[in-house]
């Protein structure tokens, strides 16, 4: 027998069962060896009376000793099993553990008999405090480690924050590659985009699952997950952490883990947020309630506000604040109100200061809400709802019947405020994108073009980040039919992305993205610069040359065949011509 098998056994000894290597002692120092073998077999066999008359009969059917005995040991394994569970909840606690603390004693020493395995491990699984001892032997044992039951790895994993590290960072790393693969996706809708899953559908997903699974109730490896998300936000300001850190939070909140929920400070916040959330939308009642968990912040407590800026800097939060900023804005302009007259908005801009805050306050420790500059509120605010003000005058115009001098044309030029607020506030960067996000969706040409211009050059390159060029390109979708003119494509792609493409790979993709969504749509002397001016370079990355190569393939098959350019041999009947539409 190797070492393995050696080792394996060497327990049986120890709870004085005879193994392999007794049996080969007595056969190398016996004379007669089949009695000898006789008698190792009454020995160690089954020792019931009735049954040694039985088994010369199963003999006669040909069935082999070692299949009975198998089939016997895997049935009192099975009962054994049962057994524990049943031990595990019956009786007075102390007394319970005692009885499996008992066991696993007896059989710890055959953990690493495949046979009697699953049973040691099954004990370990109930005890609520497996002896240190054992612990430490599992844990240095790779093959042990990888068998025990999850229960047993929390034991393990909360004196041991490297090992549990080492377990939950390819987790991490798989959560944001989904999410980026979500973003890059080549499927473009504005139906079906980034934001469209639901809070609940998100938290079936695996990672969120797993997370949920390996924390249990223990509050020690949720706060030591909490302390790996907080340190890689830093590390990387990579803002799907702040999502992972909302969802896990509602995961635990949707299993009713109360020794967890309970001692989360955010854990009624977020839930408040979530509902919004699940509706896109910040409503009065809701609104009221979120205000009350920020002023209800207390002194000396501040330190609440590092994570409450974290869940509200989740981009699924800033979704939903900036799109009920954009709807509170309209209706203020409807009920002629000015934004500093609006409690409900200024909410609003609170959370997202807060939101957008939160690298800064979790930088540098220094735990209280950010000013809220004036500037936004009095000057910035109203531009935007004079670009409303604009549309609606402009469709009235079109309606009046035209006096001499002729139709009004849609203002071209921007204040040259709105450009600079884009460049130098943040949050007035973000609620401006949203509102060319807005109008797009609208169909609005006039007003796309009008703003696009102040996007070239935007607070921390807002504009040009993965979820706003995501949103954009599927909203574009619905401006479809405007690709086939020259002005529209020279602003878009001259004007807008080609000016970072070089410098950016994420917009380079994004830009493949939409042509290979809408190139049939594009007039062929445009695409054909298009081609040209996007042809991935030595630097450029695999994603970016993949897409390329797509996209030429898609246009080498739009090009027509010699034989499609000769004239077709007319039929009999005249037919209707009818235009084919241009094939994808």
């Amino acid at each position: 027998a190797g070492p393995g098998l050696v080792e394996m056994y060497a327990g049986l000894q120890e709870l004085g069962v005879a193994n392999g290597e007794d049996l080969k002692e007595t056969l190398t120092n016996c004379t007669e060896p089949l009695k000898a073998i006789e008698q190792f077999q009454t020995e160690n066999g089954v020792l019931l009376p009735s049954l040694q008359s039985a088994l010369p009969f199963l003999d006669l059917h040909g069935t082999p000793r070692l299949e009975f005995h198998q089939s016997v040991f895997d049935e009192l394994r099975e009962k054994l099993l049962e057994r524990v569970s049943t031990i595990a909840l019956e009786g007075k606690v102390e007394e319970r553990y005692k009885k499996l603390e008992d066991l696993l004693e007896k059989s710890f020493s055959l953990v690493k008999m495949p046979s009697i395995q699953p049973v040691v491990m099954c004990v370990m699984k109930h005890l609520p405090k497996v002896p240190e001892k054992k612990l430490k032997l599992v844990m240095a044992d790779k093959d042990l480690y990888k068998a025990c039951a999850v229960e047993v790895k929390r034991q393990i994993w909360q004196d041991n924050q490297a090992l549990f590290g080492d377990e939950v960072s390819p987790l991490l790393k798989q959560y944001i590659l989904e999410k980026e693969n979500i973003l890059f996706s080549n499927d473009i809708s504005v139906l079906h985009n980034f934001f469209s899953p639901s809070p609940k559908t998100r938290r079936q997903g695996e990672v969120v699952q797993k997370l949920t699974q390996m924390i249990g109730k223990n509050v020690k490896l949720y706060d030591m997950v909490l302390q790996f998300l907080r340190t890689l936000f830093l590390r990387t300001r990579n803002v799907h952490y702040c999502t992972l850190r909302a969802e896990l939070l509602m995961s635990l909140h949707d299993l009713e883990i109360g020794e967890i929920c309970n001692i989360d400070p955010c854990h009624k916040f977020t839930w408040c947020l979530d509902a919004c959330i699940r509706e896109k939308f910040v409503d009065n009642k809701r609104a009221r309630e979120l205000q009350g968990f920020l002023d209800g912040v207390k002194k000396g407590q501040e330190q609440v506000l590092g994570d409450l800026s974290m869940i509200l800097c989740d981009p699924f939060a800033i979704n939903t604040l900036a799109l009920s900023t954009i709807r509170h804005l309209q209706d203020l302009v409807g009920q002629d109100t000015l934004p500093r007259e609006s409690p409900d908005l200024l909410l609003l801009l609170r959370m997202l200061s807060l939101g957008q805050g939160a690298w800064d306050m979790i930088d540098s420790q220094v735990f209280k809400e950010p000013k809220m500059e004036v500037e936004l509120i009095t000057k910035f605010l109203p531009m935007l709802m004079s670009f409303v003000v604009d549309d609606h005058t402009f469709n009235v115009d079109q309606k009046l019947p035209s006096e001499e001098k002729g139709p009004i044309p849609y203002p071209s030029t921007i204040p040259e405020a709105f450009t600079k607020f884009l460049q130098e506030n943040r949050i007035a960067c973000e609620i401006g994108l949203y509102y060319i996000l807005h109008i797009t969706k609208q169909r609005n040409k006039n007003a796309f073009l009008r703003l696009l211009p102040a996007l070239v050059e935007t607070f921390s390159d807002l504009a040009f980040s993965d979820i706003f060029l995501h949103l954009l390109t599927g909203n574009l979708t619905l401006l479809g039919d405007e690709f086939a003119l020259e002005e529209f494509c020279t602003s878009l792609f001259d004007g807008f992305f080609l000016t970072a493409c070089s410098r950016k790979e994420n917009v380079h993709r994004h830009v493949l993205r939409l042509l290979l969504h809408l190139h049939h749509k594009v007039a062929p002397a445009k695409l054909e610069a298009l081609q040209k001016a996007l042809e991935p370079t030595k630097q450029s990355g695999e994603a970016v040359k993949e897409l390329y190569n797509q996209l030429t393939e898609k246009l080498e098959l739009r090009k027509p065949s010699p034989a499609e350019v000769t004239e077709t041999p007319s039929m009999e009947l005249p037919l209707p011509t009818v235009p084919t539409p241009a094939s994808r």
